[in-house]
C-alpha cells in the first residue's frame, strides 16, 4: 500500500511478474479453418459475434400491403342502417299523415257539420218569417235610476 507522502504507484509496479511454465499444449485455430462469422443481437441489443452456421435465418421480406382505402362500413352494413333509418321515417310519415286525417275527420265532425246546420237553417226559412213578428210586438222599455246620498246598510 502506498503511504500519503510516497510518490503514487500503479498496482502493475507493485506486482511481480514471474514467467508461467509451459504446462500443456493448445490448439491452435487458423483463421482460414474457421468458418465466417456474423454479428447478430443478443437479448441485450449488444452485437455478439456467431458462425455463421449456427446464426437464425434471416427474417424474410413481407409482401407489400395493400393501403387503398376502405369504406367505414361495409356495403352491406350501410344497406342495413339505411333501410332502418327509411323504415322509420316511411313509418313517422305514415303515422304523422294518419294523425292528420283523424284531425280533420274530428274537426269536420264538430265544427264543419254545425256550420252547415246553420246555413241550411237559415237558407230553409224565408227572411220574411223571421222578420214578421218583431213588426207587430211593443217592447216599453222604462229607465229608473234612484239616487241615494246615504248609505244605511
Amino acid at each position: 500500500m502506498n503511504h500519503p507522502l510516497q510518490p503514487y504507484q500503479t498496482p502493475a509496479q507493485d506486482m511481480v511478474l514471474e514467467p508461467v511454465p509451459y504446462t500443456m499444449p493448445a490448439a491452435v485455430e487458423l483463421s482460414a479453418e474457421r468458418g465466417p462469422v456474423v454479428w447478430v443481437p443478443d437479448a441485450y441489443g449488444r452485437m455478439v459475434p456467431m458462425p455463421k452456421h449456427l446464426a437464425p435465418p434471416p427474417i424474410p421480406m413481407p409482401q407489400p400491403r395493400d393501403l387503398t382505402p376502405l369504406p367505414l362500413l361495409d356495403p352491406l352494413a350501410q344497406r342495413l342502417v339505411a333501410a332502418g333509418i327509411g323504415g322509420g321515417a316511411l313509418a313517422a310519415g305514415i303515422g304523422y299523415g294518419a294523425g292528420e286525417v283523424i284531425n280533420a275527420a274530428a274537426g269536420f265532425g264538430s265544427g264543419v257539420l254545425f256550420w252547415l246546420a246553420v246555413i241550411a237553417l237559415a237558407l230553409r226559412t224565408p227572411a220574411r218569417a223571421a222578420t214578421s213578428g218583431a213588426a207587430e210586438t211593443t217592447v216599453n222599455i222604462r229607465k229608473a235610476v234612484i239616487k241615494r246620498s246615504h248609505f244605511h246598510g
